[in-house]
């Protein structure tokens, strides 16, 4: 489940910054208005998937809360999802 975990992760990251380094712009500066709502929905729908699937690798890998926290606050800023793999892979490298 970690390792599925990671890989949303990543996804989920890459269709935040399509949102608002592609479709965003594509919207209000070329005027196509039909990508944002694809790129919503999408995106919408993965960080709902990402906020459920991290509550149970959370409990699964005992994360503290404040660790849950930060992935959730991960999941909001552009090019994070980078970081949080680097420090997922780094917790199944070297285990507490």
């Amino acid at each position: 489940m970690s390792k599925a975990f990671r890989v949303l992760s990543l996804i989920e990251g890459l269709s935040l910054v399509v949102l608002l380094f592609i479709a965003m712009p594509a919207k209000y500066h070329f005027g196509i208005s039909g990508v944002v709502p694809i790129a919503g929905i999408t995106h919408g729908s993965l960080w709902l998937i990402y906020v459920v699937m991290s509550l149970i690798v959370s409990h699964q890998q005992k994360w503290s809360v404040g660790f849950w926290l930060l992935t959730l606050l991960v999941s909001v800023m552009p090019f994070a999802c980078i970081w949080l793999e680097k420090r997922l892979q780094q917790q199944i490298t070297s285990p507490n």
